[in-house]
């Protein structure tokens, strides 16, 4: 048995089979009562954790002196969704309960670990089902501020009770603009009790849609004391859960969350333009439009994400987006990135082959991803014959930045064209070091069944990651390759054992 834990303490995967091997028992217990299923479940170690299931471990077997530790639980504490999988697919009960009357979703969704969340609830967790502190879970994964697990749960059932998604809906309202790191501060602070000094450390986690902030409280030594995190998208909780009950909020009240926020990935501001587009066409469009003439840089870029998501108004969305593009090319009203950056994608999502004028003028943006978005609103956009979108998307593909270049490539490959000019710009990225460039650049040969393809594609085949979008590019290349024989051979080409 010592040989099976010293195994699971350090990772080893084969010390574990060697173990079982020579008889250790997979549900013996160490000196502290802990069994091993439950060592290799906190561990995050699903090799080990199937091996001893396998072996006959009991996937519901209580762990500890207590016997108050469940496996399942454990795994769901660190967010180890491979491990849930394991040991749900072994029979492991979705709602069994350890101490104090934790199950594994309370506690997924009380620390904000999503995959394991939709783990159990795909199993059958119950999501209306309350914790030990007597909040459902969505009013708990409210509380915590993610977004995703919101989702999670309203995708599996929980908002079939209004009363439910008012609570939630309550808790979230409660924490929007608060500032989350004084919170956490004051929290730990009392309940530490007085008596003590502690500094107090702050990081922005950039994650799950949006940002979680963490304090940790360090002794005057400047070892850590304690901490505690929580997520910040209660604003597009909000708006998830009026969406559940059929109550949006006004207009003017989603721009504000999303512009609260400022960073237009983020779910606050995501969630906010959904539900901007999802509201009357018409009424969406004149406000989007207005906003779009607006002094704010912010509120133009968001004007412009929801004219691109409105169905059926992309006609009547492109002038305006045309003259807002032309307005951040000019550069007289536009030193910020986001406007730039989402009027091209706006202008990119609506197709408009008009626009390729004013997507050149943006083509030298100083902002990499604007230029990277360009590439990929080029694509399949240009006309043929269009000398100066081939001038800038060859200069494109030269970008520092691999991500533009790759976009651009991409977006010559789609090019109508097939002239010198664009085959010998394709020919000059077969050798980039961005994999994913050098196949788009193969692939854009391979259209234009230029035999430079055939050694570019087998090299990426046979040398390339073989489970990374490069391969993929390079085997959708092949039906463009014209030689039967040629493209058997390619098509059997296995990637080389390293």
């Amino acid at each position: 048995m010592s040989k099976l834990f010293d195994a699971l303490w350090t990772g080893d995967d084969d010390g574990v089979v060697r173990a079982l091997r020579e008889g250790a028992g997979p549900e013996e217990r160490d000196a502290d009562g802990e069994t091993p299923l439950y060592r290799a479940a906190v561990g995050n170690q699903p090799v080990a954790v199937r091996l001893l299931l396998a072996a006959g471990a009991d996937p519901g077997r209580p762990s500890g002196a207590d016997e108050g530790d469940l496996p399942l639980c454990g795994a769901a504490c660190g967010g180890h969704t491979e491990v849930v999988r394991a040991l749900l697919a072994a029979g492991a009960d979705p709602d069994q309960e350890e101490a104090y009357a934790y199950t594994a979703l309370a506690w997924a969704v009380r620390l904000g670990h999503t995959g394991a969340a939709r783990a159990l609830l795909d199993a059958g967790a119950d999501p209306t089902r309350p914790g030990p502190d007597g909040l459902d879970p969505l009013t708990a994964a409210a509380r915590r501020g993610s977004a995703s697990l919101v989702r999670a749960l309203l995708d599996h059932g929980a908002g079939r009770d209004p009363a439910a998604v008012t609570a939630a809906l309550a808790e979230a309202r409660r924490w929007i603009g608060t500032d989350m790191a004084a919170v956490l501060r004051r929290g730990l602070v009392e309940s530490r009790g007085a008596g003590e000094t502690y500094e107090a450390v702050v990081r922005r986690v950039p994650e799950d849609g949006g940002i979680t902030v963490v304090v940790e409280l360090l002794r005057e030594d400047g070892a850590p004391s304690h901490g505690d995190e929580r997520q910040t998208s209660h604003a597009a909780i909000a708006t998830l859960l009026e969406g559940a009950l059929g109550e949006p909020a006004p207009a003017g009240e989603l721009a504000e969350r999303a512009l609260r926020c400022g960073a237009p990935g983020h779910d606050d501001w995501t969630t906010a333009v959904a539900a901007l587009a999802a509201r009357p066409a018409e009424a969406a469009f004149v406000t989007a439009t207005a906003w779009c003439a607006g002094p704010e840089p912010l509120r133009r870029a968001l004007g412009a994400q929801v004219l691109a998501a409105l169905p059926g108004y992309a006609a009547s969305a492109v002038p305006v987006l045309r003259r807002l593009a032309a307005e951040v090319a000019s550069g007289e009203r536009e030193p910020e990135r986001e406007p730039a950056l989402s009027v091209v994608t706006a202008l990119g999502a609506c197709g408009d082959g008009g626009a390729v004028p004013v997507l050149l003028a943006l083509a030298g943006h100083p902002d990499a991803e604007v230029r990277r978005q360009v590439g990929a609103a080029l694509a399949g956009l240009v006309p043929a014959g269009d000398t100066a979108a081939v001038a800038a998307l060859v200069g494109l593909s030269r970008d520092p930045d691999p991500r533009v270049r790759d976009w651009a490539t991409l977006a010559l490959g789609e090019l109508p064209d097939d002239t010198p000019v664009v085959r010998e710009a394709l020919a000059a990225r077969l050798a980039d070091p961005d994999p994913e460039t050098a196949a788009e650049a193969a692939r854009g040969l391979a259209i234009r069944q230029d035999p430079r393809a055939v050694d570019a594609l087998a090299r990426i085949l046979a040398d390339g990651d073989p489970e990374g979008p490069a391969r993929e590019t390079a085997l959708a290349a092949l039906e463009h390759v014209p030689d039967p024989r040629i493209r058997t051979r390619l098509e059997w080409t296995a990637p080389r054992c390293r």
